[in-house]
């Protein structure tokens, strides 16, 4: 009895893998996906993933410094420090990922997309030199000068994703409202 069960599940494990698969012929893609990026257009998209684990950076600095904002004056000096500190690491990743950043790689209104992103990164680079000077005195106003320059790279760097065709994320660091 066994065995005649036994061949019983052999034979449709068997019959099942013989059955072809659905193939859903009716789907039509309605836009064709993008081109593979060109070698010198590789290179621009590696610089920008370097500067930006220095943006990344200055963000959780940024972060850190507004959640102490309220709190006692050693919090905040604290924190002034650790976003003086970031805000030169972060510009040794934005230096070293910005020469391969070569907007002329791309063709017409991507090139134009490209050049406001590598603009605001170059912003970014020469603001770095007076948060590192001037964070620690006074951190509340220097995240107030980089914060206007970060919203500026994130309207830059969500318009030129776009334009080349890749999903566009949003941010994870910001913070939500609390009721």
């Amino acid at each position: 009895m066994r065995c005649l069960a036994v061949l019983l599940c052999f034979t449709a494990i068997s019959l099942g893998a013989q059955t072809p698969p659905v193939v859903d012929s009716v789907r039509v893609e309605s836009t064709p996906p993008p081109l593979p990026p060109s070698p010198e257009q590789k290179r621009f998209l590696d610089g920008l993933r370097t500067a930006t684990r220095g943006i990344a950076q200055l963000k959780d600095a940024l972060a850190r410094v507004t959640r102490a904002g309220g709190r006692d004056a050693a919090v905040q000096r604290r924190a002034g420090r650790l976003l003086s500190g970031l805000c030169g690491s972060s510009r040794a990743f934005m230096k070293r990922g910005r020469p391969q950043m070569s907007p002329t790689v791309y063709d017409d209104s991507v090139q134009l997309k490209a050049k406001r992103l590598v603009t605001q990164v170059d912003t970014l680079i020469k603001y770095t030199t007076t948060c590192e000077d001037s964070a620690t005195v006074a951190p509340g106003a220097t995240v107030l000068g980089l914060g206007k320059r970060m919203k500026n790279y994130d309207a830059a760097l969500r318009d030129f994703r776009v334009a080349i065709g890749l999903p566009v994320k949003e941010d994870t660091a910001k913070t939500t409202r609390r009721p």
